[in-house]
């Protein structure tokens, strides 16, 4: 019987056209044999991963500029945590002239264990005297932008005297007699 399964064997020769397709058959067939791509959720459409726009910038006079504050994102608009927060992008208008990227300010925390909640930027490229309008716009790792913050617009200042001088206060005189 072994001599017969031999020779049915050798007489089946394939005959070479076939090893062409033969690639072809292969790729055709085995995305029905591999796994997905491991991932165990439903699909998120891109909408949704983007930042939560900032809300709470704030601008305030700094000695060499205009100081901006702001809080980090920690959601993305479905809700979701956000965890590949990439920077942020500093926009600016000068008057009423329109908003324009001033700086990029990279976010390399996060790996850690506790990330950075607030943030702040000094912009010393302003004169004295004009009026300046911020927004910031964050952005993912993966390049998605949330909208921009809510708009903040400051005049620069000269620093001078505080308006309210504190003078040290003066200790009342001791008594030189003990009452009696």
């Amino acid at each position: 019987m072994r001599h017969e399964t031999k020779n049915v064997i050798a007489r089946l020769q394939l005959p070479p056209s076939i090893f062409r397709f033969l690639p072809l058959l292969l790729a055709l067939i085995s995305p029905i044999f591999l796994p997905g791509c491991g991932v165990k959720s439903s699909p998120v459409p891109p909408e949704t991963v983007y930042p939560a726009a900032i809300s709470d910038l704030r601008a305030s006079a700094d000695p060499t500029g205009i100081n901006l504050t702001w809080s980090r994102p920690m959601h993305n608009v479905s809700g979701h945590s956000l965890r590949d927060l990439g920077g942020f992008v500093v926009l600016r208008g000068e008057g009423n002239q329109p908003l324009q990227p001033l700086v990029e300010l990279p976010v390399t925390d996060q790996e850690r264990f506790s990330p950075q909640r607030t943030f702040s930027y000094v912009d010393s490229e302003t004169r004295v005297g004009n009026r300046y309008r911020y927004e910031i716009v964050s952005h993912t790792i993966d390049g998605y932008t949330s909208a921009p913050s809510n708009a903040v617009e400051f005049a620069r200042v000269r620093p001078g005297k505080s308006l309210n001088p504190q003078k040290p206060a003066t200790p009342p005189p001791l008594p030189t007699k003990p009452p009696q």
